[in-house]
């Protein structure tokens, strides 16, 4: 019988400018996919060719992290946009990431919305659909990554790509299966042994218990592990070696 398999992603390349966000040094060797910020809500291109041969030398996948247009609000803030929008502006984020991979003679493999772009496609079926289109235009071999049991998957699969279902190590849940809002507090679990043991109880038996005590089943493909947690490092670490101690196989998403 084959091991049980799950990807880790990250979300890389968001330092901008002179200004520096997270230990991607520090995490790459743990993680299996890197979602690339692609300029919209962090990143600029000598950052995106930066990160891209860091993933490339580690052997990780690379992912376009589309966003919506939102240097200052970290791509947090949710902005009204027609569907039409929606698609090009994935596009060409997908476009930009895809040129960088190229000259280092790598491949995206995998497209993730960052922020309130994912939050939106989880639920507005429309915005879902687009964000699929502009990824199959793409390439239609692209993985479309989306958070589990939510619009987004499923506008993947209507659309014929193939999807990965996400699941969250440090955030926590509401009992629609939605992310408890980050302005609440306890929404991002910061201790490590908790985020942890969530973590592997998502990748062991696909359940995660909700902010209310409710238990909700999720489908999990692939876990994200947030890189600008101040001990992203080490919880990564910790994580890989809590999952390989349970029988889990790290690999990226095919």
């Amino acid at each position: 019988m084959s091991a049980r398999r799950i990807d880790l992603n990250c979300d890389m390349g968001e330092s901008f400018g002179a200004w520096s966000l997270g230990d991607d040094a520090g995490v790459m060797p743990h993680i299996s996919s890197a979602n690339i910020a692609c300029g919209f809500h962090a990143g600029d291109p000598a950052v995106m060719r930066r990160t891209v041969a860091l993933a490339a030398a580690h052997g990780v996948a690379i992912g376009a992290h589309v966003s919506l247009p939102d240097l200052q609000g970290f791509g947090r803030r949710e902005l009204r946009l027609a569907p039409d929008e929606a698609a090009a502006m994935t596009l060409y984020q997908i476009g930009a990431l895809q040129a960088f991979a190229r000259a280092a003679g790598v491949r995206v493999g995998h497209v993730k919305p960052h922020g309130a772009l994912y939050n939106m496609a989880a639920r507005d079926a429309a915005l879902a659909a687009a964000i699929a289109a502009a990824v199959r235009a793409a390439d239609p071999q692209l993985i479309l990554v989306g958070l589990a049991g939510s619009a987004l998957p499923r506008a993947g699969i209507e659309a014929g790509l193939t999807v990965a279902q996400e699941a969250f190590c440090d955030r926590r849940y509401e009992a629609d299966g939605s992310l408890t809002p980050r302005q609440l507090d306890g929404a991002v679990i910061t201790d490590i042994d908790a985020a942890v043991a969530q973590a592997v109880r998502l990748a062991t038996v696909g359940e995660v218990v909700a902010r209310d005590g409710r238990t909700l089943a999720l489908a999990t493909d692939t876990l994200c592990v947030h890189g600008d947690r101040p001990d992203a490092a080490a919880f990564a670490g910790r994580l890989r070696e809590a999952l390989r101690d349970a029988g889990i196989a790290v690999s990226a998403l095919r």
